[in-house]
């Protein structure tokens, strides 16, 4: 297929060059785990006072901290450039900038980092400049929030006792565990941005677990812990105090709720505030429940809760809108918007129709006088997308798109998803996401992948949501289905649903999975003979599980941070103590059904059975977990090592938590999975051999073993007569010479043409009159069009050429050091004494990419003609790294092109 030569300009003109070349260009439209643990988000997002500006954070990796960091930005709402809003990057470093928030006049930002051991609070100008240090805080700054215009508040803590500063001395690390007798407490201080003078707020003996301020400054909410092993056991809610800045009055908060008080918003007329709570079954234990709404009055320091008009509960928050509340609904596989008025001691309630948005759209912030909101929309296979928008009560109108991420995504092939729902435990409706194979065909049936969440009071909506746990948009394009399933103990789906597994784990959940599949399989969309599973936590737990129960089901289980051993869990289980009492109804020396312990740890533990498991699995766990304790991998490795009836693989994360951080651990984590789920869902064993380095001299003879050979000589033969090899620099596009013509090509044409014994393979030098003759000569023999590089083509040859020059074949090369320019004139004179050639064999340099094409010797050997010049540099040429213009080279071979 022929291409016009603007065509291949443009190819070739905006191609990315690289030196070092891989084996295979990626795809663009298809997923990597780059692209996955890369995608960007806004955070920490807030409007300027005057609404005219928006600020907000972005993440990104550093490598050489392996860890992602977060940057500033400022987004102006009054300015725009190509019908799109003005966003200035305000940092930028190795360190992470977080916390950002606007000065109340507007004209500053004020933010935390990790700069200088994170103790110090910075500003910025809106009008630009670096940023300024305010003051150091050497007991550390976190939680910022403002009183008034010139007060900030933020928690820190008083400084090391003289125990802490004795320990340190001796360099006595010894922890320990849940020491009351030296529990710091941290506080509430506030800082006056005026005279730099900074004062302590609360008093509290024990440390706090949060805070919040009125909208005058005048009442200070915060909570207390009471207890060191809470974390562990849930006994002893923290207490919540009000405290009046004015007067210095402190009121304990007096409630008769099951669970603590969570979320905390004030009100714009500073009368009361918001705040949720989760109501369960089992107080006792702060179980899995649903959350709900309510308003607290000051003055009568009493509370009463708002009736939702909604069974299934707050999904992801609420929002406080001058004295009312927008709050996000929990609504099974969806998330729903409404508006709650303020009506004296009463709420209407109205819907935020946001069209084809609702049921998708999460709230990033609202401004602070109610007017503007910025939101988010996505679907399981919709990229989100940020808007701001006007806000009156329920009506959101003047929606425009903020800004843009991840355009470096926009390509990239997005599965089609669809909510499955079907009748699972009890035959009562189940929900989950439904990824499906890339090209699905109808009537053919697939592989399937569980890819199950975690909690197991989380939930999978119809929501983008991938990342380095879970990447159905990845698995979808090696052509599978993908279910992520709401089983029975998720949240988002009401009380009953996710209380429905307390005391009876595993079994409500197993039954929708394998009903799942059941269904699929009647619908004729899977081969049961091809399915997986894989999770994290507890989608770890149950993926472990059902390869116990269904040994034979199962081709390949990837169950990550999971646990196999109830019995050690409840002891060394960060929340082991809760988790524990909630779902198996009890302890472990609790007598049940007339033993002397409680027997649901030792039936429920899947190591006492994990000889049934025939499923390969590749296990992985972070080093300091302690939300599923770090030695359940090593139980869970051994066992299946030792019993001996499957492979298994053991991945191991030095200083990982429950959550990788780490951006190799995360990359690690994908990869290792992919090729675990390739060898043993498609059978397609990794072929790579860890002893070789492909950019090693082995490499580099291999990936030239590629190359056509006709009896020792480069290229190939065609009626009759020997010619260049050419690649494809596109699909069904141009080709390219994999080497410029060598002595033996050009004496097929020119017969007469004479060289020395031995360099058939060297480059041909020939004249321009000579070049254009043999692609004329080339085309007529072949039937093909062949030519030289036209000017544009050859500036963009030369602009790669010029990237990859210093590890050429050049005058550079020869000299064996850094040659300047001023010594050219010398080293030539030098050259004079030769009586050889400086050119080599082609080939003997790394390929460089042109599109598709790896092509060698571009940069180096011998320069190369188009059209009406010549691009490139000799073995003669020197290489100037400070100019890359073309240079009047008298050494000159041919590189064809083929249309």
């Amino acid at each position: 297929m022929k291409l016009l030569k603007s065509t291949i300009t443009l190819i070739l003109c905006l191609i990315c060059f690289t030196a070092n070349a891989q084996d295979k260009k990626e795809d663009p439209t298809k997923w990597t785990p780059e692209d996955i643990i890369n995608r960007e988000s806004m955070g920490s997002v807030s409007f300027s006072p005057n609404n005219n500006m928006v600020v907000w954070t972005k993440s990104k990796p550093v490598k050489d901290k392996d860890r992602f960091v977060s940057d500033i930005y400022l987004t102006r709402l009054d300015l725009k450039k190509d019908d799109t809003f003005r966003t200035i990057q305000l940092t930028n470093g190795d360190d992470s900038d977080h916390s950002p928030m606007f000065s109340k006049d507007g004209e500053h930002i004020y933010f935390l980092s990790s700069r200088d051991k994170g103790n110090k609070l910075w500003s910025l100008s809106i009008y630009g400049g670096e940023a300024k240090e305010v003051k150091e805080f050497k007991n550390g700054i976190s939680n910022l929030s403002w009183q008034n215009e010139n007060t900030l508040l933020f928690q820190s803590h008083d400084g090391k006792t003289l125990y802490e500063q004795e320990l340190e001395e001796k360099k006595d690390d010894v922890i320990i565990v849940e020491d009351s007798l030296h529990w710091r407490p941290n506080h509430v201080y506030a800082y006056n941005i005026k005279d730099k003078s900074t004062k302590r707020l609360t008093n509290n003996e024990k440390p706090l677990s949060g805070y919040e301020v009125s909208k005058d400054g005048k009442w200070l909410f915060y909570s207390m812990q009471r207890s060191t092993s809470y974390a562990a056991d849930a006994q002893q809610d923290p207490f919540h105090y009000l405290k009046n800045l004015e007067t210095g009055e402190v009121i304990k908060i007096k409630h008769t709720l099951g669970q603590p008080m969570g979320s905390i918003q004030f009100t714009d007329d500073n009368k009361g505030f918001y705040f949720t709570s989760t109501f369960a079954s089992d107080p006792e234990w702060n179980g899995a429940g649903i959350s709900e709404l309510y308003y607290y009055t000051l003055a009568s320091h009493s509370y009463k809760k708002v009736d939702l008009k909604w069974d299934l509960g707050i999904g992801r928050g609420f929002d406080v809108v001058g004295n009312d509340a927008i709050v996000t609904l929990a609504n099974k596989a969806y998330i729903r918007l409404a508006y709650y008025k303020k009506n004296g001691s009463s709420w209407s309630k109205s819907n935020i129709d946001l069209d084809e948005k609702n049921d998708h759209t999460s709230i990033i912030t609202i401004s602070d006088d109610g007017k503007k909101v910025i939101y988010t929309y996505s679907t399981a296979s919709k990229l989100p997308t940020f808007y701001v928008a006007n806000l009156n009560d329920n009506k959101v109108t003047n929606e425009l798109e903020l800004i843009q991420l991840n355009k470096n995504l926009s390509k990239k092939t997005l599965a089609k998803t669809e909510v499955m729902v079907w009748k699972g435990y009890k035959d009562e409706e189940v929900t989950g996401i439904l990824v499906y194979p890339e090209n699905y065909q109808e009537g053919k049936r697939y592989p399937l992948m569980l890819s199950i969440h975690g909690g197991p009071a989380g939930a999978d909506l119809d929501l983008f949501s991938d990342r380095w746990s879970t990447y159905p948009q990845l698995l979808s394009q090696k052509g599978m289905f993908i279910l992520k399933p709401n089983y029975h103990g998720s949240s988002n789906h009401g009380l009953s649903f996710v209380e429905s597994i307390k005391g009876n784990y595993y079994e409500p959940e197993m039954e929708d999975i394998i009903k799942a599949i059941d269904v699929l399989d009647k619908e004729g969309k899977i081969d049961k003979n091809q399915m997986g599973t894989m999770g994290w936590s507890n989608g770890a737990i149950i993926t472990t599980m059902l390869t116990v129960r269904y040994p034979d089901m199962f081709k390949v289980a990837a169950p990550g941070a999971g646990d196999v051993n109830w019995t050690s869990d409840y002891g060394t289980c960060q929340f082991g103590v809760s988790f524990d009492q909630t779902y198996f109804g009890g302890a472990p020396w609790d007598d049940t059904n007339g033993k002397f312990y409680n027997e649901n740890y030792i039936i429920k533990s899947p190591l006492f059975e994990i000889e049934k498991i025939k499923t390969p699995t590749i296990i992985f766990h972070g080093s300091e977990d302690r939300a599923v304790p770090r030695d359940q991998g090593w139980e869970y490795f051994r066992g299946l090592q030792q019993s001996g009836n499957t492979p298994v693989r053991f991945l191991w994360f030095p200083g990982q938590p429950h959550g990788l951080g780490k951006i190799t651990h995360q990359l690690r984590k994908m990869e290792e999975e992919i090729q675990w789920i390739d060898t043993y869902l498609f059978n397609k064993p990794s072929t790579k051999n860890e002893a070789f380095k492909e950019d090693s001299p082995l490499g580099e003879l291999l990936k030239i073993q590629k190359a056509k050979i006709v009896g020792g000589f480069f290229g190939e033969m065609k009626n009759g007569v020997l010619i260049p090899e050419t690649l494809l620099i596109k699909k069904d596009s141009t080709s390219i010479g994999r080497f410029e013509v060598t002595n033996a090509q050009f004496k097929a044409f020119k017969p007469s043409f004479t060289y020395e014994a031995g360099i058939d393979n060297y480059p041909a030098e020939v004249s321009m009159q000579d070049a254009k003759n043999y692609v004329k000569w080339l085309s007529e023999k072949t039937g093909e069009t062949y030519r030289l590089p036209n000017e544009k083509e050859a500036k963009s040859l030369h602009k790669q050429a010029h990237k990859i020059g210093a590890k050429e074949l050049t005058l550079n090369y020869w000299a064996g050091y850094d040659i300047t320019k001023a010594e050219v004139s010398m080293l030539e004179e030098k050259l004079k004494e030769l009586h050889t050639i400086l050119y080599k064999k082609v080939g003997k340099k790394k390929p460089t990419k042109v599109g598709d094409a790896e092509v060698y010797d571009l940069g180096g050997n011998i320069a190369e003609y188009y059209d009406s010049g010549v691009y490139g540099y000799s073995a003669y040429d020197f290489y100037d790294a400070n100019d890359d213009s073309m240079i009047n080279s008298k050494h000159v071979g041919i590189r064809v092109i083929k249309d």
